[in-house]
């Protein structure tokens, strides 16, 4: 680049730096004085929340001063909270102020212009655009276009310009590094740059090297449902963030954070992407794991992990791995709904309603209720009218309870304290007379009493879901290839682990689905956006029945069929034609993103050598060493090679992460490592990632990458199965800088039988 183009350029930063820093200065005021005020307000709040409730008209005037006060507290916070975050906003610009530049010279104009590209939009006094935010619709050009006539798309519909030049700045202290004119979304140099960094305790945003089908991805707004899957190191989770942020911006006036919800693997990984978005300007979405989701509807059984089905693979047999995945299955969920819609009243499975060991309610009351609703009314309706008509019984039974001499007998044992606590809020005569007082006080002590009672009738404690899906499964349709037998015996073993207050995974979709059906309720309306990462570790059914959960959503789905764990690899098309079957899409989109980034040239071509389809990713083109195997005959040398291999890494990269196939694994290599090496062992309770060597199992590590991945023991014993391909190269894909195998005994036939020149792969052998 030319010194004095440069030089013109490094002027405009100055003076953009320059125009951030008085604006800083102008917001710092602001701030200070929304602080200040913002204080007043609570303090004024505080000392007006000591009221009198004698008087009726006083309770009445002062709930409405304190509606009044606690409305403008929340102002006054929501207006400092925004001062703040435009502060922040400003701070970061000043540190690099735009990444991206592009001149357009529309059809009627003489004169091209030119337009900066950041994180946000920056508006001088005079109301110019100094800064224009990367979601902005000129932006796009930026990431899609290439030079010559290009097309946007605005509020107003497509436009047209010719796209002049295109160039990236890296920009770091308010002085520009590196600078470069190029035709592509981002060039090499920049990526290289980016890309070569160490890996931090958080993902970064990727504003400043979002990719032309990156792109596609976050400005997407048509679809219902997106299915992006990505190879390892796509950047498909980083864009699905800056997605995020960009429906934030496109729909300001109708979306809220907390009308977007992500299922994220792990809490690990939640950690790892907290920081995306705030570094955007915007509050994260709300997370959660398929865990806590379904962990949060079975309080009081203890649900099945995924991670504690990982660690049990091994011994699942053929049948019993035949009827998961029919349990699983889409057909199976559709059997759910249809039993749901057609259940006979008589075929519901009621409990008798108790309090302390008295039937207040028994299920032959309870089901002639239900059995009088209209015939030809939603399940969900007749249970509704069925809760109303208890909760009105039992008012009559409190009214009658009133007269009874227990009720006496707690009247009379009353104390002065606990007779004044009743009558609270009455004054000294308001009671027609004696009688009239004591009505009053043994209504509340009897409706205290059904108190219980009121809460099981209004939380639908009279039905038994469990009994209900038992009784489904002993009339479904099975597949052809399970037996009755095996099936019977599957119902047996359900029907154990209940005894245990336990339920397997394959078993949870299908109760929630069974007991929302019938009894109503357990959906979230309110809901936009639906997310869910890493989909491959997700089955049809729990898919199916989180959409049921979040109806009014529009579903995006990111995953690698390729990263299934201790699973046969489904092709993406496949799996997009079930889920279009699975959902009743209008409008569906798959994207599949070819190209990884994360890794070396030499490590990608690794990965890809285990996978049958692997020549279709693209590996880019950032050098470094070549993945080594390390061949121990006993696992005594193993790990002595291990920690010289770890603390041989550690000198030169942030984080090295040994990782195990399962947790057991993970134990056992930790407490041989740890007396020689600082290390911490993760497992699914860990919210956030030290720097140093960490030890996890696999399904830890989705979503994360680290400087140096060591796998352990990727010996032909340890992965002898086909269905462990995923595994692997989940693990080799890990790695950002270098890959280290150990085996101990003979290598997998996984990695044996893989097709990768000699020259790229280093063999340390000594057996």
């Amino acid at each position: 680049m030319e010194s004095q183009d440069f030089q013109n350029e490094q002027k405009r930063v100055d003076y953009v730096v320059h125009k951030l820093g008085n604006r800083i200065d102008q917001t710092k005021l602001e701030y200070n004085k929304a602080h200040n005020e913002t204080k007043r307000v609570q303090q004024n709040y505080g000392n007006n929340t000591s009221v009198n409730y004698f008087e009726v008209d006083d309770r009445i005037e002062t709930s409405a001063d304190l509606q009044q006060q606690r409305g403008l507290v929340n102002t006054v916070v929501q207006n400092e909270s925004i001062i703040e975050n435009q502060l922040k906003t400003y701070k970061q610009l000043s540190n690099s102020p735009y990444f991206g530049r592009i001149d357009v010279l529309d059809d009627d104009e003489n004169d091209s212009e030119k337009l900066y590209i950041g994180t946000a939009s920056f508006v001088d006094d005079n109301n110019d655009f100094l800064i224009y935010d990367w979601r902005a619709p000129i932006s796009s050009i930026y990431y899609n276009g290439t030079l010559g006539k290009v097309n946007y798309t605005t509020p107003a519909g497509k436009q047209t310009t010719e796209l002049l030049k295109k160039r990236q700045f890296q920009i770091q202290n308010s002085k520009i590094d590196n600078m470069f004119d190029t035709n592509e979304t981002v060039g090499d140099e920049m990526l290289q740059n980016a890309l070569g960094q160490q890996n931090d305790e958080t993902m970064q945003n990727i504003v400043a090297t979002i990719q032309s089908e990156q792109n596609d991805i976050i400005r997407d707004t048509k679809n219902d449902l997106l299915v992006v899957q990505g190879v390892a190191g796509s950047g498909k989770t980083s864009a699905i963030l800056q997605r995020i942020a960009f429906l934030l911006y496109h729909s300001r006036s109708s979306l809220e954070a907390d009308q977007i919800i992500l299922f994220s693997p792990n809490r690990l990984f939640s950690h790892y992407i907290s920081d995306v978005l705030p570094s955007l300007g915007e509050r994260n979405m709300r997370q959660v794991t398929l865990q806590e989701f379904i962990d949060h509807r079975f309080e009081g059984l203890n649900v099945q992990s995924l991670f504690e089905r990982y660690e049990n693979e091994k011994n699942l047999s053929i049948n019993q791995s035949t009827i998961r995945n029919f349990k699983e299955s889409h057909q199976y969920m559709k059997q759910i709904y249809d039993y749901a819609e057609n259940t006979a009243p008589n075929n519901m499975a009621f409990n008798d309603l108790m309090l302390d060991g008295q039937v207040i309610f028994d299920n032959e009351v309870i089901n002639n209720i239900y059995n009088e609703q209209p015939k030809l009314m939603k399940s969900a309706d007749k249970f509704l009218n069925t809760k109303n008509r208890l909760i009105k019984l039992l008012k009559k039974r409190i009214e009658l309870e009133v007269y009874k001499p227990w009720v006496d007998a707690k009247i009379d044992q009353l104390n002065s304290e606990q007779y004044h606590d009743f009558i609270a809020g009455h004054q000294l005569g308001s009671f027609q007379d004696e009688d009239d007082e004591r009505y009053f006080i043994a209504k509340q002590i009897v409706t205290e009493h059904f108190r219980k009672m009121y809460d099981a009738i209004y939380n639908g404690n009279f039905f038994n879901p469990y009994i209900q899906y038992k009784k489904f499964m002993k009339q479904v349709t099975l597949e052809k290839n399970i037996k009755d037998n095996n099936w019977k015996e599957n119902i047996f073993d359900y029907d154990n682990q209940l005894e245990m207050h336990k339920i397997n995974l394959d078993n949870a979709a299908p109760i929630l689905y069974l007991r929302d059906l019938l009894m109503g309720g357990g959906q979230n309306q309110k809901m936009q956006y639906l997310f869910v990462d890493e989909m491959q570790d997700y089955s049809i059914a729990q898919l199916v029945y989180i959409k049921h959960a979040f109806p009014r959503t529009k579903i995006n789905l990111i995953g690698d069929s390729e990263q299934a764990l201790f699973k046969e690899v489904e092709s993406p098309e496949s799996l997009l034609n079930k889920l279009n079957d699975a959902f009743a899409t209008k409008r569906s989109r798959l994207i599949t993103l070819n190209r990884s980034y994360r890794s070396t040239y030499q490590i990608t071509n690794f990965a890809k050598s285990l996978l049958p389809t692997g020549n279709k990713i693209e590996a880019f083109n950032r050098q470094g060493k070549a993945p080594e195997i390390i061949i121990r005959d006993s696992e005594k040398d193993a790990i002595d090679n291990l920690i010289k291999k770890a603390k041989t890494e550690l000198a030169s990269e942030g984080t090295v992460a040994v990782i195990t196939k399962n947790l057991v694994e993970a134990k056992s290599v930790y407490q041989h490592i740890t007396t020689q090496i600082n290390s911490t062992l993760l497992d699914n309770a860990d919210r956030s990632l030290p720097k140093g060597v960490v030890v996890m199992p696999i399904y830890l590590a989705k979503g994360l990458e680290f400087d140096s991945v060591i796998a352990w023991n990727i010996s032909k014993e340890n992965y002898n199965s086909k269905k462990l391909v995923g595994t692997l190269y989940t693990i080799a894909t890990r790695s950002m800088h270098h890959l280290s195998l150990i085996s101990i005994g003979k290598v997998s036939p996984i990695i044996a039988n893989a097709k990768l020149p000699i020259n790229e792969l280093k063999i340390n052998r000594q057996i």
